[in-house]
């Protein structure tokens, strides 16, 4: 039963978004992909939204960090 929690935790584990190596924000899994959790300012425009994956979080928050428009 604690071994199913585990593997429960390991695929709810927040991943990190790091801009130029500095940390924005964290996705974590969300209903259908996964949601962006700002924890910088620059990031703050893009908190709260969601991403079919990882990938595309990470270019979306890029691009509003680095001064682009936010995808």
């Amino acid at each position: 039963m604690q071994e199913n929690n585990l593997n429960r935790a390991e695929r709810l584990r927040p991943i990190v978004i790091e801009v130029g190596g500095e940390p924005q924000g964290v996705v974590v899994p969300a209903a259908g992909g996964y949601k962006f959790v700002a924890v910088k300012l620059p990031a703050f425009a893009m908190d709260g939204q969601h991403f079919p994956t990882i990938e595309t979080a990470h270019l979306a928050v890029s691009r509003a960090v680095e001064g682009g428009e936010p995808a």
